[in-house]
């Protein structure tokens, strides 16, 4: 059997466990492959039900050096054995965070950064990788999964605990990226929006990893505002009804106030919107207000999320609305 086909079928195996590795590189994803063929000491044309494990019977084993070698000698890699660190690092972690290999094999106390530390499949893979292929291959996954987990989901779960949770007026949650920009959206949905303008509807949210968390495409366009397709789109959208106001709103962390250029571009790309605007932006002291302030753009408004109840209008006849050139 051709070493490529053996790298499918590892990858395969993987991807049943429930190992997060789509979003890998292809590199990366045949490192991975490659770490539990070498443990499992399957050569291009082992069978998987010869695999290798860990018990009473095999003690097959591997330091990081013997699996740079391993892949050199089956699977044509062509590895330094100084890149012994980069294999424990970034091609073991998930196989041992998944249980499928066991950090440290007949020596549990070893540390580390210990380069003869060795390698083994796990007992509770065994199952798992010597089935593969013949009919009971599904059920030994569905168990080895029940009883381990799934490291995607807890990944997954890892990242939900980040996340910021951010009520919006209507009473729909959302969670948003934990960071200090999206710290600034959570107060100004839930702090800025109550003062300033309650009962409004919220269009759009940016999110500082995805780049639209929320998005009501038929309300902007039925208002005529501009396709959010654009690098200098604001950060929250929202509508209030009740004086018949679009609120465009920035908040500014390390970048990007309505400043007079992008003001200027604002306006040009709303010119088809039938309601007025309001330009925001939110800073979350006086210290990072200080440091933007000489770029705001006049006929604007600021916010400071330390100081709540408090505006900054920069000129205009109105202390808080949307201006019209005279």
């Amino acid at each position: 059997m051709s070493k490529k086909r053996k790298i499918k079928e590892a990858l395969e195996i993987l991807k049943a466990l429930e190992l997060p590795i789509e979003q890998m590189t292809d590199r990366r994803q045949k490192r991975i492959a490659m770490a539990l063929l070498a443990l499992a000491n399957i050569k291009p044309s082992t069978p998987w039900a010869k695999a290798s494990v860990w018990d009473e019977v095999s003690t097959w084993s591997l330091t990081t050096r013997e699996t740079i070698g391993f892949w050199n000698d089956y699977y044509s890699e062509k590895l330094s054995s100084g890149s012994y660190d980069d294999v424990r690092r970034k091609d073991f972690e998930y196989l041992i965070a998944a249980g499928i290999v066991l950090p440290s094999a007949g020596n549990p106390n070893a540390n580390t950064n210990n380069p003869t530390r060795r390698y083994a499949i796990s007992i509770d893979a065994k199952d798992v990788l010597r089935s593969f292929g013949n009919d009971s291959w599904s059920k030994y996954v569905k168990k080895f999964i029940q009883e381990s987990g799934s490291l995607k989901d807890k990944i997954n779960r890892g990242r939900d605990i980040k996340k910021i949770p951010v009520l919006l007026p209507s009473g729909q949650q959302l969670k948003l990226s934990a960071g200090p920009h999206n710290d600034l959206q959570k107060a100004i949905i839930e702090e800025f929006l109550p003062r300033y303008a309650p009962g409004s509807q919220v269009l759009y949210i940016g999110d500082s990893h995805k780049k639209s968390l929320l998005m009501d495409s038929e309300k902007l366009n039925a208002l005529g505002f501009f396709e959010l397709k654009h690098d200098i789109l604001p950060d929250i959208v929202a509508f209030d009804k009740k004086r018949n106001w679009i609120f465009l709103i920035e908040a500014v962390h390390s970048s990007n106030p309505i400043s007079s250029l992008r003001h200027l571009k604002l306006e040009k790309m709303s010119a088809e919107c039938k309601v007025p605007i309001v330009y925001i932006s939110v800073f979350r002291d006086r210290k990072s207000f200080r440091e933007w302030v000489i770029d705001i753009s006049w006929e604007t408004e600021a916010w400071l999320m330390d100081s709540p109840d408090h505006l900054i209008h920069f000129n205009g006849d109105k202390f808080l609305g949307p201006y019209t050139a005279k």
